[in-house]
């Protein structure tokens, strides 16, 4: 859709997300990266990984905000930039209903993020799915343990340059 002055019309879901961001910048500054518009989902970076927690909380208990419902933490491999990182997708549920997706990375070789499992409860198994298939390692984590692959498989199943095992304990893997 178009307006008289011939720019694209945001969407309500876009202009919440976007106040509740502002909201964030005035709090976290150069913490945070510049707002996107994504019309499919908004977001911004968290920059200074240390950060994470902290800003987690603030999204959580500010009251112009209050994101109550980690619906779903993902796992993303940046191999040519070095980094692994997070997608979260928040929402705030009730009288405020808005979305927005927060992004953390962390170096790709020993790299850490802030755990966030006490901030929201499905953050838990979460970030267990994102160290078991990419290796992120969560500070704080209640208990940081494989969830999908057994305790002793080698490697990272979803990292862009995983090697599948040929054998895992003299079976053969298929492909």
């Amino acid at each position: 859709m178009e307006e008289a002055q011939g720019q694209a019309k945001v969407s309500p879901e876009v202009s919440s997300a976007a106040a509740a961001y502002a909201v964030v910048h005035e709090k976290f500054g150069d913490a945070v990266s510049a707002f996107d518009d994504n019309p499919l989902m908004p977001f911004f970076e968290v920059l200074d990984v240390m950060r994470w927690q902290e800003i987690a909380l603030f999204l959580r208990d500010h009251p112009r905000l209050r994101f109550t419902y980690m619906a779903c933490l993902s796992g993303v491999d940046y191999p040519e930039e070095e980094k692994l990182g997070i997608v979260c997708n928040l929402e705030s549920l009730g009288a405020l209903d808005h979305r927005i997706a927060v992004k953390v990375r962390c170096s790709r070789d020993g790299g850490r993020i802030p755990s966030v499992a006490d901030v929201w409860k499905t953050a838990d198994w979460h970030e267990r799915e994102a160290y078991d298939m990419y290796g992120i390692m969560f500070e704080g984590h209640p208990d940081l343990r494989r969830i999908l692959c057994p305790e002793d498989w080698e490697g990272f199943p979803l990292r862009k340059d995983y090697q599948e095992q040929e054998t895992y304990h003299g079976i053969k893997v298929p492909y």
